[in-house]
């Protein structure tokens, strides 16, 4: 079994709510974590089973750059020798560096493993592997959807909650309001709900249009990997075991066949949709309610329903 170096978790919280990777990161640090943010006892609720020992710090301004002295205040007050992970969802990956440079430490980013010597790193969208060398203490986002989640027999957890005031030497941005996050440029893995599309659409203005219909839903777009390398979308849209591994309550498929790549990056939705022409493949198995159908032709009908423009 490799080694590990101490690390302790820390995990930014929006009114209670571990983001996306949060339990994996508390996992990696062996149920050692510092939550900080917006109702921190919620969120330690949800921690436990998964925490062994918690430190909470209230923070009514979450700007990245206070959070993260706030966060390097916190960690020399407790554990000042252990190394830091953060989950990379959105809030842990603009926490991060900040919390880097108030400690005084090389940040690496986008880890799957930690070792006591060695952080390896996801590089060219989880294709390629690099291991860095570690001396001391650091900081690392860890990807999630990557390791999964230890849960403990003993629910007993520690809970301490501490006090920091925010600095305000050297800072003059004031948060003057919090809005939820646009469906249509959220990072997938905290969408709730997301239409897909696969092979089975087919040409790049089917993209377009499934954008479209996505937004009128208030629903993320994701696509397969045979869909990112044709170029009909980025990356960051792309799910699965070499994108981006997700959560949602909806999962709604078109033309996706259901390749154990890209179902093994789907978490587990609590309604799957699917449209496709083959009633036997894997997706259309896995799905609530399954459509047996073109889906150009069904995601055409369904874009005249919903989007304020019908499509031509």
């Amino acid at each position: 079994m490799n080694a590990v170096p101490a690390l302790i978790a820390v995990v930014p919280v929006r009114d209670g709510i571990l983001p996306a990777g949060g339990l994996e990161s508390i996992s990696e640090a062996r149920g050692i974590a510092l939550l900080i943010g917006s109702d921190c006892p919620a969120a330690v609720e949800s921690a436990r089973g998964v925490a062994r020992r918690v430190f909470t710090v209230e923070a009514t301004d979450q700007s990245p750059a206070i959070l993260g002295r706030v966060a390097a205040e916190a960690i020399r007050r407790s554990l000042p020798d252990h190394s830091v992970v953060v989950p990379a969802s959105p809030d842990g990956r603009d926490l991060a560096p900040h919390l880097a440079l108030a400690l005084g430490r090389p940040l690496h980013s986008g880890a799957i493993e930690i070792r006591a010597d060695e952080v390896r790193l996801a590089r060219q969208g989880g294709l390629a592997i690099a291991p860095v060398r570690v001396e001391g203490p650091f900081v690392a986002t860890l990807q999630p959807g990557i390791r999964g989640v230890d849960f403990v027999a003993d629910t007993t957890l520690e809970h301490a909650p501490l006090s920091i005031s925010a600095p305000t030497t050297g800072h003059s941005v004031v948060s003057v309001e919090v809005r939820p996050p646009d469906a249509s440029t959220m990072d997938l893995a905290e969408a709730p709900r997301i239409v897909g599309g696969g092979a089975g659409l087919d040409s790049d203005a089917r993209f377009a249009m499934l954008a479209e219909v996505a937004a009128s839903l208030d629903a993320s777009m994701g696509v397969t990997r045979v869909i990112t390398d044709r170029g009909w979308a980025t990356h960051e849209r792309q799910i699965g075991t070499t994108g981006v591994v997700v959560d949602p309550r909806l999962y709604i498929a078109f033309g996706i066949s259901g390749a154990v790549q890209h179902t093994s990056g789907l978490g587990q939705p609590a309604h799957i949709i699917s449209v496709n022409t083959d009633p036997h493949c894997p997706m259309m198995q896995m799905a609530d309610l399954a459509i047996v159908a073109d889906a150009n032709e069904v995601l055409v009908a369904l874009a005249h329903e919903v989007t304020p423009v019908s499509p031509s």
